[in-house]
């Protein structure tokens, strides 16, 4: 079993050539000015909840950019700073975007062009040369940052997600002995989808400057095949997963990421935990009532529309639920700069209201909106308070959310309701499935849910802590990178590079 010590242990061993880098966007910790004075945060952030328990347990340099408002009075010159606060276990290391910087890099070319592209959610993407030209200049400050922090020794650089699909190539031009790796936390789309990029063939080949390239699932590293085969002069391997390129290797593989099932496991069982639950049920006015749940950012990826119509098809067809039954939706705001994230905010608003509108009582409403960011421990509360969750994704990498919630119910009770379009769905059979365009089919398993047997309920609650249990983030991470580890970097010079 993997565990953040036997983690430490192996990678301690395995890694000792190398200074271990990892690069997000985000940062673990934010420091922002408060009444109380100076306080940290975690971020609501998927990819920092995964990583940063690892790089706890392994140590190294996390490189991100630093977006508090206190987080230049909390680093040094160099936006250098030991973290976790209070334990100081790893070096963050924070770069400072200017609003241009932020406005073209993060929510231009990553969020209206990357994102929509490799979702299929219907979104149009955008595509503006000066958003690219930001994306193609901060994916060179990082590689800056990358290089100072190696000092010459010999790095292993992990990068996260689709803001850095320059940055690989840009390390190995001037670290050509790196090894380099990269987890694409997102969705890869099929070649005809990809090839209306205007900058394909420069995502792509920086994107080939990795040794290990790796997503979700293998049905993401077939697409990516797929498309370099389609746009790149170059060679596919495909019984062993590689892609040679101007003399370059790069294996792409699966590595499905998790959560830490342990950590969530221990905290959700606590007194803490416990308390926090009567506290919702009354803050909410929940007593009596079957609750489900919902848990996302508000993204249109995330088919929080899809939801609400299925709650009030479900309502319509089962009248006996009227006054018994509440959806509890957590809505965390998010990327409110762009157009689409703000229509998307006006709807689910709008839809919430109708279906309250539909089916409410004189003291009862079938739906809460709970547009907040909430810390992983009241989370728990929300995730433990459930009878039934709802991940209605239209298409996702993977979705911790359904992770989380597994691993948080030590009590063998709860049911969750899958979208058969997330990464997930390939690990856990034991969830009711769902298409979330399907909203008759998706009313249908809200009633199959509520009214299934505890009994049921319990023997697939532990299959799919089990399988949380084996597949956690430790493993998820221990695996890649020493796979990572045991590669013989090669970077081939070229005039045409």
């Amino acid at each position: 079993m993997w565990t953040r010590d036997t983690l430490h242990a192996l990678l301690s061993e395995r890694l000792q050539e190398f200074r271990l880098i990892a690069v997000c966007n985000r940062e673990p910790y934010i420091h922002r000015h408060t009444p109380e004075g100076i306080r940290f945060a975690e971020p609501a952030s998927g990819v920092v909840r995964a990583l940063d328990p690892v790089m706890q347990a392994t140590g190294g340099t996390w490189i991100a950019h630093g977006s508090g408002t206190a987080d230049r009075e909390t680093a040094d010159e160099g936006g250098r700073l030991r973290v976790p606060p209070g334990k100081e276990r790893y070096l963050l290391r924070r770069l400072w975007l200017s609003k241009e910087e932020e406005e073209g890099y993060y929510y231009g070319f990553s969020n209206e062009t990357l994102w929509p592209l490799c979702h299929i959610a219907h979104q149009r993407p955008a595509f503006e040369e000066a958003h690219w030209n930001r994306y193609a200049a901060v994916n060179a400050r990082f590689a800056d940052a990358v290089v100072e922090e190696a000092g010459g020794d010999r790095a292993l650089v992990f990068i996260q997600d689709y803001h850095f699909a320059l940055l690989s190539k840009l390390v190995k031009e001037r670290m050509p002995r790196a090894v380099v790796c990269q987890f694409w936390h997102i969705p890869w789309p099929n070649p005809e989808a990809f090839r209306i990029c205007p900058w394909k063939s420069e995502l792509l080949e920086g994107l080939l400057g990795n040794d290990l390239l790796s997503f979700h699932i293998q049905h993401h590293c077939n697409n990516f095949l797929e498309t370099v085969d389609r746009e790149l002069e170059c060679r596919i391997d495909r019984e062993n997963f590689e892609v040679m390129a101007r003399g370059n290797h790069t294996l792409i593989r699966p590595h499905p990421i998790s959560v830490d099932f342990e950590a969530i496991d221990r905290e959700a069982g606590t007194p803490e935990t416990s308390r926090r639950m009567e506290d919702l049920r009354r803050r909410w006015g929940l007593d009596g009532l079957r609750v489900a749940l919902g848990v996302d950012r508000l993204d249109y990826t995330k088919g929080i529309p899809e939801r609400l119509r299925a709650v009030d098809r479900f309502l319509y067809r089962h009248p006996e639920f009227v006054g018994r039954f509440v959806l509890l939706q957590v809505g965390v705001p998010s990327r409110t700069h762009i157009r689409a994230y703000r229509q998307l905010q006006d709807e689910v608003e709008s839809l919430v209201e109708r279906v309250n509108w539909n089916h409410r009582t004189a003291t009862w409403e079938p739906v809460v909106f709970v547009p907040e960011q909430k810390d992983r421990s009241e989370l728990l509360a929300y995730y433990r308070l459930a009878d039934v969750c709802l991940v209605t994704s239209l298409h996702d990498g993977m979705n911790l959310v359904a992770k989380e919630f597994v691993a948080s119910r030590c009590d063998r009770a709860g049911v969750l309701i899958l979208s058969r379009f997330t990464g997930a769905a390939r690990e856990f059979a034991q969830a009711i499935l769902v298409n979330p365009y399907a909203v008759d089919a998706t009313a249908d398993a809200i009633h199959a849910a509520l009214t299934m047997p505890a009994e049921e309920q319990a023997s697939r609650m532990d299959r799919l802590r089990e399988t949380v249990r084996e597949q956690n983030v430790y493993k998820w991470v221990g695996k890649l990178l020493l796979q990572a580890a045991r590669l013989e970097p090669t970077w081939v010079e070229s005039p045409t590079r």
